[in-house]
Parts: structure tokens; sequence; C-alpha cells
């Protein structure tokens, strides 16, 4: 008789995130990421007061009936900060989108095609990059007029450049693959070769780029209307609320705040940058188990 065989036990299926995703900064940036993105699409329909409602006293310190105080014209802080995130968290994504898109696209073409193409749409890109980004944003922005959908397109204006230079030096390395020569000569049109042989190696680099440029598409957005050339009052913007601020610097809660949400927003999409960086890197995962094995193995051997 044969011994009785051990009943198997079932396999489970064992889903492993990216080790890239399992670091501190990697979680913290997602948590808060995510967070600031719940609060900018729902916030209208759960904050206490009304953005601009006057129903509150005057400068009241932060307590239990107003979480983050009150500003000069009784106006409740954590509605108004909330609120803010609505404006600036969506708007900052929307110039990201709109740079990547027409940065990519002439990068693209100007990397593809060469020629008298590449040299004029770079010396283009040259020009643009030649002034100080904060400087040129401003000119736009004072050019068009104050508001805040100003403020975006000179925003626009100042950051498609860098995804342009990225994009060509990109474009430049694949054209010579032989996948894409051999879909040229296969008779794929120049639209086709950059949208399905190339788009999809360009993609990574693009996404983790525009992921980092969210932190500091909201510095920009907050520090033109700081300055008086995006939002103006009584809408309720952090960068508009930091500026009314410096009317009562006896009334710390009015700036302390808002430059908080700007601070953790800014750090939590560096963090997310980064982490995403570290995933869509083929080699990061390899290179950091050969280093977990090579310390396992030293640590042994010792």
């Amino acid at each position: 008789m044969s011994a009785a065989r051990e009943p198997r036990m079932p396999m489970r299926l064992k889903l492993r995130w990216p080790r890239a995703w399992r670091t501190p900064l990697g979680v913290i940036g997602t948590v808060i990421a995510a967070a600031w993105i719940v609060i900018a699409f729902t916030a209208q329909w759960w904050v206490p007061y009304p953005p601009n409602a006057q129903v509150l006293p005057r400068l009241q310190a932060p307590g239990i009936e107003t979480l983050l105080g009150t500003d000069g014209n009784g106006r409740d802080i954590f509605s108004r900060l909330m609120t803010g995130a609505t404006v600036t968290i969506p708007l900052a994504l929307t110039l990201v989108i709109a740079a990547l898109l027409i940065g990519a696209t002439i990068g693209a073409l100007a990397g593809y095609f060469g020629g008298w193409i590449d040299e004029t749409l770079m010396r283009i890109t040259d020009l643009f990059m030649a002034f100080p980004t904060v400087i040129l944003a401003m000119v736009v922005a004072a050019s068009l007029g104050p508001s805040l959908f100003n403020a975006v397109i000179a925003a626009v204006v100042v950051s498609w450049p860098q995804y342009s230079r990225v994009t060509r030096s990109i474009v430049l390395s694949l054209r010579g693959q032989n996948y894409v020569i051999a879909g040229r000569l296969l008779g794929h049109s120049p639209a086709r070769t950059l949208i399905v042989d190339i788009l999809p190696n360009i993609a990574g680099p693009l996404l983790v780029l525009a992921t980092l440029d969210i932190g500091a598409a909201i510095l920009l957005l907050s520090g033109l209307s700081f300055l008086g050339l995006g939002a103006q009052p009584p809408m309720a913007e952090w960068g508009s609320m930091i500026s009314s601020a410096m009317q009562n610097f006896d009334a710390w809660w009015l700036g302390v705040f808002p430059g908080l949400a700007i601070l953790t927003v800014v750090l939590a999409f560096n963090f997310l940058g980064d982490a995403l960086r570290d995933v869509l890197d083929p080699t990061a995962e390899v290179t950091h188990e050969k280093q977990s094995e090579l310390a396992a193995s030293s640590g042994g051997a010792a």
C-alpha cells in the first residue's frame, strides 16, 4: 500500500504592488494627493458655509465654532480653503494637460521629421525658454489682463517648452529603431508611426514629468494670484487668500492655512511623481532586488 497523499493546500493569488508604491514617501504622496483630489471635486457639497458668506464674527481665531478661524469679512476660512481646492487643483491639472499636449506634439514633430522643421520648432522653443518662467508668466498675464483664466493661459505658455524638449530627445533616439524603420517600409504614415510605434515609449517619461509639474503649476497659479494677476476677490483661491492675509498680520491663521494647503499638495505630487518614475523604470525594481539579495548574502556570510 502506498502512503496516503497529503492534501494539497489551495493556491492563493498574491497581489504584489511595485516596491516604489510601498515606500513611505510613495504611500504618503498617494494618500495626500488622492485626498486633495477628492476634496477638489466634492467640497462644494459639504463645506459648512458658502465661501463668500459674511455670517460669522470678524477675525475669529481657530476654535470649535470655526475650525480654521474667520477672515476680516467674517468668512469661514475652512470653507474658503476647501472651496479653493476646487479652483486651484482642477485648473492646475488642466494647464498641465494642455502644456503636455502642445509640447509633446511640437517635440514629436521636430524629432521625427528633423531638418528645417526641427530647427524652426526648436528655435521657437528656445525663445520661450530664454526668459525666466515667472517673469514671462507675469508679462503674459499682465498683457491679457488680471483674471484666473488669463493666468492659466500664461502658465501654459511658459510650461510647454520642457515637454517639447523631452519629447524631441526621446523621439530622436527611437526613430532609428528597427521596428520604426520597419513600419515606414510597410507604408505607415508619419501620424501612424508616431501614435502606434513611438507614443507608447514616450508616455511613461511624459507622465512622470507631468505629475511632477502639477506642483509647479499650483505654485505658479498661486503666485500669479498672490500678485493680483490671477484670481480676483472675492474668489476663494489659495494665492489670493495669502495676499489678503497681508492686511492683517496679527491674524496668523489667514495666511498659514492656505500656505500649508499649497505645501501639502506640492509635496504630495512630488512624492507621487518620484514613485511613478521608479514604477515606470524597468530597471529600478530589478536593481533594488539585486541589492537586497547582495545585502542578505553578505549578512549570511558574516
